[in-house]
C-alpha cells in the first residue's frame, strides 16, 4: 500500500497527459475500426448510384445510335439535343437511387460545372452523394460531351474521393 502511494505521489501533469493521450489514441482506433464498414457501405452506395446513371445515359446513347428516328425514354428525339432537366426528372422518377446520407435534396441535379461540384475547389462546398450532371443540354452532334460527377467522401478533391465520367454521343 505504501509503495502504491509513493508511485501516485510521483504522478504529475506530464504523466497524466501521456496517459490521457494514450487513452485517446486507443479510443479513436476502436471507433475508427467499428465505423469503417458503415463508411465503406455509404461509399459503395454512392458509386452504385453513379454507375446506374452513367449506364442509363450510355444505353440511351447506344439505342439512339442504332435508331436515329426514335425517341429517348424521357421523350426527346434521338436526333435532337437532349434536355438536361428532362433526363434528370426521368431518372428521379424511374431509377431507384440509394440515399446513403439521408440527403433532403434530389440525388441527381444539374450543375453548370459538374467537375467543380464533384471535386470541390478551394472555398467551394460540395454535397456528398449527389450526382451532378451538365446543366447544358446534351447536344446531338457527334462527339458532344455530357459530364456526370459525384463526391463520394470528404475531402472531395482528394484522389479517389470523387467520380467523374463523360458521356459522348
Amino acid at each position: 500500500m505504501i509503495e502504491l502511494r509513493r508511485k501516485l505521489k510521483n504522478f504529475g501533469p506530464l504523466e497524466a497527459l501521456v496517459l490521457s493521450s494514450l487513452a485517446y489514441v486507443v479510443i479513436m482506433l476502436i471507433w475508427t475500426a467499428s465505423t469503417r464498414s458503415a463508411i465503406v457501405q455509404k461509399a459503395n452506395d454512392i458509386k452504385s448510384n453513379h454507375k446506374l446513371v452513367v449506364e442509363f445515359i450510355n444505353n440511351q446513347v447506344n439505342e439512339c445510335s442504332s435508331n436515329e428516328e426514335g425517341t429517348t425514354l424521357w421523350g426527346d428525339s434521338c436526333n435532337s439535343a437532349w434536355t438536361s432537366s428532362k433526363i434528370v426528372n426521368h431518372i428521379l422518377k424511374n431509377i431507384k437511387l440509394n440515399n446513403p446520407y439521408n440527403i433532403d435534396k434530389p440525388l441527381i441535379q444539374t450543375s453548370q460545372d459538374p467537375r467543380i461540384q464533384a471535386e470541390g475547389k478551394a472555398g467551394q462546398s460540395t454535397d456528398r452523394g449527389i450526382i451532378f450532371v451538365s446543366e447544358s443540354n446534351f447536344e446531338s452532334e457527334v462527339g458532344s460531351e455530357w459530364v456526370i460527377g459525384t463526391c463520394i467522401k470528404s475531402p472531395c478533391v482528394a484522389a479517389g474521393n470523387n467520380e467523374l465520367v463523360s458521356a459522348y454521343r
